[in-house]
């Protein structure tokens, strides 16, 4: 009973479709079909609105505070720490807006759900969870461990 990798012509069109195997005439899906385009739309959609919402509301927190302070110095080292967690706050918001506009693009490419370093697929659940992912939950794992 032997197990030939074959690719069907479509494959070699579409990156998003899956390789298949023939096992005794039967041609079996090496991976599940990558998530619906409409569905990843409407989840980096989700994902951007997030994003926009929190970079419009970095510092508008306290705008509308103006609080009576005990000490002169605690209204200064309070600015200055929320200074410094705005500023942090704004990096990684700018970083996940970077990564939201490559999925876009992978998206467009017809490779979203496809790993960036090794192309295999990233499940749905990982997708839905992060709809940014770059990388399967293993792959990412040896990275953090690098």
């Amino acid at each position: 009973m032997a197990v030939t990798a074959h690719w069907m012509f479509s494959c070699l069109l579409s990156p998003t479709r899956s390789p298949t195997f023939e096992l005794e005439g039967v041609f079996l899906q090496r991976y599940p079909v990558l998530m619906d385009p409409d569905r990843a739309r409407q989840l980096l959609a989700r994902e951007r609105e997030r994003i926009e919402q929190a970079i419009t509301g970095l510092g508008s927190e306290d705008s509308g505070m103006v609080a009576e302070q005990d000490e002169p110095g605690d209204r200064g080292s309070e600015n200055l720490y929320q200074n410094e967690f705005d500023a942090g706050l704004a990096e990684s918001l700018a970083d996940q807006l970077a990564a939201l506009e490559r999925a876009e693009a992978r998206l467009a490419a017809g490779t979203y759900g496809l790993s960036t370093e090794s192309g295999e697929p990233i499940p749905d659940e990982r997708l839905k969870a992060l709809p940014t992912a770059e990388l399967t939950v293993e792959e990412q794992q040896l990275r953090g461990r690098s």
